[in-house]
């Protein structure tokens, strides 16, 4: 799927509110998921957010993807080989896409709980969760799709 396309199905998922609605349940301890959709192409999810909730920096090992936020805001942090990281506040109605190279996190901004689906295409398998060891070096983990996306620290 290009990324313009992956941009459209996650936007117009985000105006189906009959399908997710049911799902947005706030926790102040964790992000709650709820999947919305899976077949051979796309997988997409329903993430919410409050207070403190971060992905910490992380790939998604081969998928590309796309966000649309539905209500609240989130701050994206995107690492650049060669240029300084993008940072930015992404509010209730705008979408972003990132490649499957790009190495992101996701962190609630704003004062107000936010909601957001996320799509992936291919469908998510694994993803990789960065963190910075003890000697200051850059270590990749493996991880689940199914495992919760957290900031890494070094042991």
């Amino acid at each position: 799927m290009t990324a313009d396309a992956l941009e459209a199905f996650a936007r117009e998922l985000a105006r189906a509110r009959e399908r997710w609605r049911h799902l947005v349940n706030h926790d102040p301890a964790q992000r709650t998921y709820g999947l919305l959709h899976h077949d051979a192409d796309v997988m997409a999810w329903l993430i919410c957010w409050m207070d403190d909730h971060d992905t910490g920096f992380h790939d998604h090992d081969g998928s590309a993807g796309a966000v649309a936020v539905i209500d609240g805001a989130v701050r994206e942090d995107r690492l650049r080989l060669g240029a300084a990281p993008l940072q930015r506040i992404v509010r209730a109605g705008e979408s972003f896409t990132f490649g499957p190279a790009d190495i992101h996190r996701v962190r609630h901004a704003g004062r107000r709980p936010a909601v957001t689906i996320h799509a992936y295409s291919p469908p998510l398998w694994r993803m990789g969760a960065y963190e910075v060891d003890s000697s200051g070096a850059l270590r990749r983990h493996s991880i689940s799709y199914a495992e919760e996306l957290r900031p890494l620290s070094a042991a």
